[in-house]
């Protein structure tokens, strides 16, 4: 059967349609970054960066003169305006399809691709803009680019020049001291971290790999954890411009900014960890628990608290109220006349660093029970608990017939106090823990007693402390570092 004209062209336009039909689905099945891929390859015919704005305030901001700075030099930018909630008074934005407002707390008419900054961003690259900035001279963004792409450093930078212009800083992170460490930056223009205002340019994949991409404040929640990740930021001479009309430009906008600027640092670097941040000068910052806070972990099962499963010690505002409360106590036993000595793991951390262990979570000390009479605290402590004036409960300790000095009544870091007494030249007690350690001994080893430094002061110890301590520990105790309980869980990694 022959065709005719028409039957063959209407044969074409299937066979055609077909062909279009397999091809958009054989596309729309390829993963994101296979699709998004070549269209940031061929970056020569749109942007490449992507602008997101994120660190500026609801109520006072200069965030439409920053995106109308940035479309002025190229019409397509993308930009990307990011907040928790809905900003109100509402942002004058321009209602473009390039111009995003991306809400990150989840909303119950909302899927959940649109609370993750990340949909909104199809380009390789993201620069984080802080409110304030304006982009005046054409190209800014590619020169940063290029240098990124030269490689070296996972972030470059370029100062905005306002009244707090950023500048290089070295930064080290210790997640098992739960400490962030500041101070000068030995090879800037190539530093850690920034303090001030700059804009930012990295590859989008590298900053929403990190855990908290965009927590504010943005500069501290980045570079927190970019230098964790060993990552470097290249600091460029190619400023960007101040707004014209400056945000927080009123002396009540600029106390309200600092105000809540300063909960929202605490309360990121509490979720990410950090509980002491020190700065180049000695000038240190205190993120944990204090004498009106419950202490920074819940109580220790079978002698390992919970921070050493997450691979941490203790926490530094923890291992400062114990040393407090130590100095305390030694400071009242002496002054009554009760004879002390360092025990147990207290000693051991005396003896190997002269201070409490990293990982120890409270302080033992051992006493003669005939002096116990001799102190009013601990006499006031047999009756009941007793708050002192400074603010220390003493009491006995509910697990045996011991005395416990806690740091405050919230906070119930402590310092255990031991009655011993001598049988046939043995000291003994009345109370035995399944401690490794808590083994009878020879007096000889408390006459004399003699002086030891520890957690910065100096307290009473046993002489021949370390065959005391090999007596109780084990040979070799001094120079084998070991956690409470290896059964559970060891310095080496878990049992």
């Amino acid at each position: 059967m022959r065709l005719t004209r028409c039957q063959a062209a209407l044969a074409a336009a299937i066979t055609l349609n077909l062909l279009v039909l397999f091809y958009v689905s054989w596309l729309h099945h390829q993963p994101r970054s296979s699709r998004t891929r070549g269209s940031r390859r061929g970056s020569a015919s749109g942007p490449r960066v992507t602008i997101l704005v994120r660190e500026f305030e609801a109520f006072d901001n200069a965030v439409p003169e920053l995106v109308d700075s940035f479309l002025q030099q190229e019409p397509a930018q993308p930009v990307v305006v990011v907040a928790d909630t809905l900003p109100y008074p509402p942002l004058a934005l321009p209602r473009i399809p390039n111009v995003r407002l991306a809400l990150l707390q989840p909303a119950l008419d909302r899927p959940a691709a649109a609370s993750r900054p990340e949909t909104y961003v199809a380009t390789e690259y993201v620069a984080l803009v802080p409110d304030g900035a304006r982009a005046e001279a054409p190209g800014q963004l590619e020169r940063m680019v290029e240098v990124l792409r030269a490689g070296g450093a996972r972030l470059v930078a370029a100062p905005v020049a306002s009244a707090n212009p950023a500048r290089c800083l070295a930064l080290n992170v210790s997640l098992r001291e739960w400490t962030a460490r500041y101070g000068p930056a030995p090879s800037a223009p190539r530093c850690d971290a920034l303090d001030g205002d700059a804009v930012v340019l990295l590859r989008s994949r590298d900053l929403f790999n990190l855990s908290a991409p965009l927590a504010r404040p943005v500069g501290t929640g980045l570079f927190l954890q970019t230098a964790l990740r060993g990552w470097t930021v290249q600091m460029l001479d190619l400023p960007f411009g101040a707004a014209r009309q400056p945000p927080l430009a009123t002396a009540h906008a600029r106390w309200k900014a600092e105000r809540e600027g300063r909960a929202r640092r605490a309360a990121l670097l509490r979720a990410l960890g950090i509980r002491l941040v020190s700065w180049e000068g000695g000038r240190l910052e205190w993120f944990g628990c204090n004498k009106e806070t419950p202490r920074c972990f819940g109580t220790v099962v079978g002698d390992t608290p919970a921070y050493l499963y997450e691979e941490r010690w203790t926490p530094p505002c923890c291992l400062r109220a114990l040393r407090e409360t130590a100095r305390y106590v030694v400071g009242v036993l002496e002054a009554a006349g009760v004879r002390y000595w360092l025990e147990g793991g207290s000693l051991l951390g005396a003896a190997r660093h002269g201070d409490i262990i990293p990982w120890d979570y409270d302080v033992d000390l051992g006493i003669y029970l005939e002096d116990v009479g001799n102190c009013e605290q601990l006499r006031g402590a047999e009756a009941g608990s007793v708050v002192d004036e400074r603010g220390f409960v003493w009491e006995k300790a509910v697990e045996g017939d011991f005395f416990r000095v806690q740091y405050s009544e919230s906070n119930h870091l402590h310092v255990d106090l031991w009655p011993f007494y001598p049988r046939n030249g043995v000291m003994t007690k009345d109370t035995w823990l399944d401690h490794r350690q808590d083994v009878e001994f020879p007096e000889h080893f408390l006459q004399p007693l003699v002086p030891l430094p520890f957690a910065g002061f100096v307290a009473q110890a046993p002489n021949n402390y370390r065959r005391f301590l090999e007596l109780k520990f084990g040979p070799g105790v001094i120079e084998n570092p070991e956690y409470p309980n290896p059964a559970l869980l060891s310095l080496g990694g878990s049992s």
